[in-house]
């Protein structure tokens, strides 16, 4: 299942891992693993990942975080076959993907002796290219029907869904906020027309999705077991500056 209407799907190179994804979560629909226990098992393999990585143990390294970005693809398409859509689960999910993010690059200042002050430059830039990215994935789908537990303006607790509590709503939410608020804030003042498009264009998305954390992730795993690692942190720098590139993009040619 996808959270887009076939009609409107577009090529999302961040998205490598949902062929995969989609074999777990068939093979989980009938037993009792739910998306927060393969959230949970994401979680384990991007610690396994950081770990690898602090050990020098690149491949390993790279092999948790492709897994982590497949079973981060998992989690949704289990909570979509068994209908069990849930915010409990898509906050914890992303609560868990900005932590797990800023030890990842922890690690590669500690591995690399590099800056400090480079490194959460470098952080805050890969966290305002994923939430272009999900500023307009979650504009599109809305617009077309698709999967909404991911609203456009997390301004509000949501009320719980069926089969969750909440007071776990209310809890993982106010941690988003403080985690994510701010990034979601510098997005919409660059942008904040874009929620009146009639149409974002399929090779717009395709282009912006290489702001995905999954095509993130690939990336940091090809330049880890490639020994380049001191250049990690630059790269995500300097590749920040595409979000104004992207925005304009966006403002000149869809209107």
């Amino acid at each position: 299942m996808s959270k887009l209407p076939k009609k409107n799907q577009f090529l999302d190179v961040s998205d490598y891992g949902r062929p995969v994804a989609k074999v777990i979560a068939q093979s989980l629909k009938n037993t009792l693993f739910t998306p927060i226990h393969v959230t949970i098992a994401f979680i384990f393999s991007g610690l396994i990942a950081i770990t690898s990585m602090l050990h020098h143990f690149y491949w390993a390294a790279a092999f948790f975080l492709i897994l982590k970005s497949i079973l981060d693809a998992a989690d949704g398409e289990l909570a979509r076959i068994k209908n069990t859509p849930s915010y409990t689960g898509r906050y914890l999910d992303s609560v868990a993907d900005i932590i797990l993010n800023l030890f990842i690059f922890l690690g590669i200042w500690h591995i690399t002796n590099g800056s400090l002050l480079f490194t959460i430059i470098a952080f805050c830039g890969l966290q305002l290219q994923g939430t272009l990215y999900n500023y307009y994935y979650v504009i599109l789908r809305n617009k077309y029907h698709g999967d909404t537990t991911s609203r456009i303006f997390e301004t509000e607790t949501p009320q719980a869904l069926n089969g969750e509590k909440q007071r776990h709503v209310n809890l993982l939410f106010s941690i988003y906020k403080i985690c994510y608020g701010l990034f979601d804030k510098i997005i919409y003042q660059l942008d904040p027309k874009a929620v009146e498009v009639k149409k974002l264009p399929n090779w717009f998305m395709t282009a912006v999705s290489s702001f995905g954390l999954g095509f993130q992730l690939l990336l940091i795993s090809v330049m880890l077991v490639l020994n380049l690692e001191p250049y990690i942190i630059p790269f995500f720098i300097g590749y920040s500056f595409f979000i104004f590139v992207f925005i304009v993009i966006r403002r000149m040619l869809i209107p």
